[in-house]
């Protein structure tokens, strides 16, 4: 297991992949994802996990979310999810980064009994329902997840067309794709 030492989804992502990859010789990719609430500074950020301490659970992290927005009113609960993936080389060089989000708000109480997390707290404004609302053929085209996947698969196939997969190739810089979010 990889400590997450990183203060942003990018350097755990990295972490993760780099590290696990010169530990295997092989190519990996390593995830990082989680949640960002404007009203809280953006916490709890790389920290989403273990929120409420080290025995967190997703009933602890939502509880202490609720609290920590107490008296904060619906237009200013916006919160982001944000998932960050990047793929290592065996040498633990970054080949590819690509970053997804998937933008909402929190909502005062929670809703559905889906997915997991702060799912049943966050609500996508476009659709009036929380993640835990959503059937999962629906979060899985619009999370955070799922746009950095759509962003790391082009990528992934340059990367082999250029002949860099899987053999040893020269290095060539990371590629960072963000997908823009709509307005």
């Amino acid at each position: 297991m990889v400590e997450e030492s990183g203060s942003t989804f990018a350097e755990n992502a990295a972490l993760k992949a780099c590290e696990q990859a010169r530990r295997l010789q092989a190519w990996v990719l390593g995830e990082d994802s989680g949640l960002l609430v404007d009203a809280l500074g953006g916490a709890p950020g790389v920290h989403s996990a273990r929120y409420s301490g080290p025995a967190a659970s997703d009933a602890s992290n939502n509880q202490k979310l609720l609290e920590a927005l107490a008296g904060v009113p619906w237009e200013k609960r916006n919160a982001h999810y944000v998932c960050h993936m990047c793929l290592s080389d065996p040498e633990g060089v970054v080949r590819i980064r690509c970053q997804g989000e998937c933008h909402g708000r929190i909502r005062f109480e929670p809703g559905g009994e889906g997915g997991f997390g702060y799912d049943p707290l966050f609500e996508l404004l476009e659709y009036h329902q929380t993640f835990g609302e959503l059937s999962s053929a629906v979060k899985g085209v619009i999370s955070h997840r799922s746009r950095a996947v759509r962003l790391f698969v082009p990528a992934l196939v340059q990367l082999v067309a250029r002949g860099d997969w899987p053999v040893s190739a020269p290095r060539l810089p990371a590629q960072t794709h963000t997908l823009p979010t709509p307005a």
